[in-house]
């Protein structure tokens, strides 16, 4: 015990020495949502004058921070982002376009792929992430609520700086770093951000009962984030022995395993357990998740393989899109050329429900947006809209006005389908745009 504790004297530093031992160039990679590292990421830019430019790696920040929204930093520090939060946001609304930039990746290989390209630029790779306190007796920090890519970024870096904050929950998994791995700790107290659960509206409540007619007994369950996703397990409580193995742990498997929904039970792969790769809800969540043995949180590039995922047999893939066109190609994370979000997990998992023993893939969607001045479902994608989904990997789509299977339809019978689940307002117009067109 002595030994472990005396290697973690000797490595604490305070923010400032752990800042100013950095080299005055490199990439340093941060925690992710629950886990986003907000002690550096909140004073990182107090220490501006010790760099000559910095790329600080994240993804989804939830909270404000001045080096990527202050564009007193511009040319100093660069936020590159896995997938935008509302901090990013916010920059590029602002034009300060320059202080962010996006990584375009799927989850599975998100890590891997960057860690890899920075290597090959000749970058020092700085890894400062949140952990639980050290357990004296042999040593290990707790990475806590997300592994996305945090595991694979620890055995790459050069340098390893823990943020120890004792607000962080333990959790069951490949979640271990030893004080071995580690170059410097510096102990911040945060609480962690929340993501508050709303309840799902009308809309959203009847999207969800199509698609909670397309989930039987038994299977096993990827739900996305929003409100769609929550009204579906609203609609599942019904349900018998689902299984989960998904992307992100959201508060309505507590509720589905609480009402007797889900048992784990019947899965094919991990059978009794709950497979996730990052958490984010709740502090009723994070204390639901704390020590708990029936959780595992495993690596992304793990979880989110779809060989991996499609070892579940029934595997059922939901998650949610802002448009799709008449021939099946889906876009979830931009708004023509705008990036808003991120790709995540989207085709990793449709992909591997899909590659799963009688497995579905489902994207569901509002069928207007702007308060129903435009239909989601277009003739074609808006000019820069990104596709998330091409139109050789859609499954099913579903709205408010139904769901239809489009994998294996020609173009002919997708534009069909597709217009028969648009709002009724736009359904003539997106015939006519159709038959131009020649999909009909």
């Amino acid at each position: 015990m002595k030994m472990w504790t005396d290697s973690y004297a000797g490595k604490k530093r305070t923010m400032e020495e752990a800042v100013r031992a950095l080299p005055k160039s490199s990439a340093a990679i941060m925690g992710m949502a629950a886990m986003e590292t907000q002690g550096f990421m909140g004073n990182i830019h107090k220490y501006a004058d010790h760099f000559d430019k910095l790329h600080i790696l994240s993804c989804l920040n939830l909270n404000s921070y001045e080096f990527c929204e202050n564009p007193e930093y511009e040319g100093i520090f660069v936020n590159d982002n896995w997938f935008y939060g509302p901090s990013s946001r916010k920059t590029i609304a602002a034009g300060f376009t320059s202080m962010v930039d996006f990584i375009p990746n799927n989850l599975s290989y998100a890590g891997a792929h960057k860690i890899k390209a920075l290597k090959e630029q000749g970058q020092t790779i700085v890894y400062w992430g949140p952990a639980t306190p050290m357990n004296e007796r042999n040593g290990y920090f707790n990475i806590g609520l997300c592994n996305i890519y945090e595991k694979e970024a620890i055995e790459a870096a050069d340098i390893v700086v823990l943020e120890v904050n004792n607000d962080i929950p333990y959790l069951h998994g490949d979640t271990q770093v030893h004080i071995r791995q580690v170059d410097m700790v510096v102990e911040y107290d945060a609480e962690l951000p929340v993501l508050p659960v709303g309840e799902p509206s009308e809309l959203e409540q009847k999207i969800a009962g199509h698609v909670a007619e397309l989930v039987d007994d038994g299977v096993t369950i990827q739900i996305g984030i929003g409100g769609i996703p929550n009204a579906v397990a609203l609609l599942l409580s019904d349900k018998k022995n689902l299984g989960i193995h998904t992307e992100m742990f959201t508060e309505s498997m507590i509720d589905l395993f609480e009402s007797g929904a889900i048992t784990n039970e019947h899965k094919t792969l991990w059978p009794g357990k709950f497979i996730f790769a990052f958490a984010l809800g709740s502090r009723r969540m994070y204390d639901w998740l704390d020590n708990n043995p029936a959780v595992m949180e495993l690596r992304g590039s793990y979880v989110n393989n779809p060989f991996i995922i499609s070892r579940n047999d029934r595997m059922v893939s939901l998650n949610t899109a802002l448009s799709i066109d008449l021939t099946g190609q889906v876009c979830s994370e931009s708004i023509g050329v705008l990036q808003y979000s991120g790709t995540g997990g989207q085709l990793d998992t449709h992909r591997g429900a899909q590659m799963a023993k009688d497995g579905k893939g489902i994207i569901a969607l509002r069928s207007t947006a702007k308060k129903g001045m435009i239909s989601t479902i277009t003739p074609m994608l808006t000019q820069g809209s990104k596709v998330t989904i091409p139109r050789q990997d859609i499954d099913w789509v579903v709205t408010e006005f139904g769901a239809v299977h489009l994998q294996g339809r020609t173009i002919k019978e997708r534009a069909a389908s597709l217009i028969s689940i648009a709002h009724p307002d736009y359904r003539s117009e997106l015939r006519a745009e159709a038959k131009k067109l020649n999909y009909l």
